[in-house]
């Protein structure tokens, strides 16, 4: 799925966050975001299908500095929460300009001729929002846990869940959607062609 391309900069992240320390993880999480960012650019691929790439290198770039700045601050240990909170951020935000972050991905997908329907950018929507809603379960999620010191089993369910299902949505929802159009489209013909036999 294309969508899991973004995230291969916070799994990388978090991998070596783990073995190492979030110095390193933030660092590795920049770095490999930026090389993405730069594969996909060479490759063609227009800037408002990676707005989910710039944002993670703008997140590890902030929480980088932080780090190496200063190792021992108290945000090492809520970079989990926040990471979740910065992605909710993200697809809230692009909604909110009307410009969900997923409508640039769909275009690789789809052809030009559908682009300025609006059934394609309400799909996009609410695609958008299925990750947003994602994103702000697992980082309220892990905030909870952590403040009642939850057993791990809990984040790692929250994650599976907060991932998961925007990721069925996705895969989902646009198939219905054209399946919708595509029989309003035979209705109406089945319309015109009942008018005019009259």
């Amino acid at each position: 799925m294309v969508y899991m391309r973004g995230f291969m900069p916070w799994i990388v992240a978090g991998v070596v966050s783990g073995f190492v320390d979030w110095r390193w993880g933030a660092v590795s999480g920049f770095a490999s975001g930026l090389l993405l960012l730069v594969q996909d650019r060479r490759r063609g691929v227009a800037l408002d299908a990676l707005v989910l790439e710039a944002s993670t290198i703008v997140y590890f770039a902030v929480v980088g500095a932080v780090a190496v700045a200063r190792p021992h601050a108290s945000l090492s240990h809520h970079t989990d929460v926040l990471s979740f909170a910065w992605l909710a951020a993200t697809a809230w935000g692009t909604l909110a300009v009307r410009r969900p972050f997923t409508l640039g991905i769909a275009k690789l997908q789809t052809p030009p001729e559908v682009w300025d329907m609006p059934e394609f950018v309400r799909v996009n929507n609410h695609i958008a929002a299925a990750w947003g809603a994602g994103f702000t379960f697992i980082g309220v999620s892990l905030a909870v846990a952590g403040a009642v010191d939850a057993p791990a089993w809990v984040g790692i369910t929250a994650h599976v869940v907060g991932l998961t299902a925007p990721a069925l949505f996705t895969k989902i929802h646009p198939a219905r959607a054209e399946a919708r159009m595509a029989a309003a489209s035979q209705q109406a013909a089945r319309e015109v062609g009942a008018a005019h036999e009259r």
